[in-house]
């Protein structure tokens, strides 16, 4: 048993705890294994493959993470917090109420675009209808550059749901979102078994005081079918309230901004910052109506923070 290894993908995290799932069910053995990385060199995230070493029936250690398709993450200028790997799409959930985070929205619109990950908005409690339309004027954005927008009511009208299972069947996908937007209700509505399995899972590493900062992979129901021989799953992530994209380069940051695109290139001076340059192609883009202020914006204050965690790295 001890020393054979075997290659699991990665359901939950807490802090520094991991539980995995091998690859192929054996008759007898435990479906888990509690798996630990060896000091800081495994960064670890839910969704990653690895190839454990078993040091016990239900314990291991995890000896490499096998190659990604991709790793979704935030970073400040010390430090990046993972967030799910190997997904196909983010289901980023916002609410009428409590109001959603602009910048938020934006950041993980911009996360997406440069991971290659597709991004869908839930825009939940369309029941509260008082603060709809704001909700939608922030919206209007991310609209006319073609993200799907969802309208839905978690709580009270699953059936506002139907139409956005199709596009989750055979594909991973993570909800993303602040607390308070309802990410809870909605896995339990697609996913019936997460509140047990949760129970389980906490059971299995102790840690049920430690939930909420949990990340936490769920198969979708097998009622669902498959696509592309995949049955696809929902990875639930913590709550936050900050998105910090550190650790994009300033060229990074402008082709992340799709708008962009038809204007790069064509400004007057090479390292024009798109604030106040004479002869700058966004701001051209900006009075033709092609680029929306709130977007320019967020490129400025994300330009800001990309070359001061460039300082701090440098002082030390």
């Amino acid at each position: 048993m001890a020393n054979s290894n075997v290659q699991a993908l990665l359901v939950a995290s807490y802090g520094r705890n991991y539980l995995a799932r091998p690859l192929i069910s054996v008759p007898d053995q435990p479906e888990y294994l509690e798996v630990q990385a060896r000091g800081k060199k495994h960064e670890v995230a839910v969704g990653d493959l690895i190839e454990v070493q078993r040091t016990s029936e239900h314990q291991g250690v995890i000896e490499r993470i096998l190659p990604r398709k991709n790793l979704l993450f935030r970073s400040d200028a010390f430090r990046s917090k993972s967030i799910a790997a190997n997904v196909d799409q983010i289901l980023l959930v916002l609410a009428t109420e409590p109001g959603f985070s602009p910048d938020l929205l934006g950041r993980a619109a911009i996360a997406a675009q440069h991971e290659g990950i597709e991004l869908r908005i839930l825009l939940n409690k369309i029941d509260l209808t008082e603060k709809l339309d704001i909700a939608r004027k922030l919206l209007e954005p991310y609209q006319q550059l073609g993200i799907p927008i969802h309208e839905i009511s978690a709580k009270f009208h699953a059936q506002t749901l139907a139409h956005i299972e199709p596009h989750l069947a055979g594909k991973v996908s993570v909800l993303v979102g602040q607390s308070g937007m309802g990410k809870s209700t909605l896995l339990n509505q697609w996913v019936p078994t997460a509140v047990a399995q949760t129970r389980e899972h906490s059971l299995k590493l102790d840690t049920g005081k430690h939930t909420t900062t949990a990340c936490r992979y769920y198969d979708l129901p097998s009622s669902w079918g498959m696509k592309n021989q995949i049955l696809g799953a929902l990875i639930d992530s913590p709550g936050f309230q900050e998105f910090g994209l550190a650790h994009l380069s300033e060229s990074e940051l402008q082709h992340a901004f799709t708008e962009f695109e038809p204007f790069l290139g064509h400004c007057r001076f090479h390292n024009c910052t798109h604030a106040h340059e004479p002869g700058c192609a966004i701001q051209v883009g900006l009075l033709k109506g092609a680029i929306a202020p709130s977007r320019l914006q967020l490129f400025g204050q994300l330009l800001h923070e990309s070359r001061n965690a460039v300082i701090q790295l440098q002082h030390h």
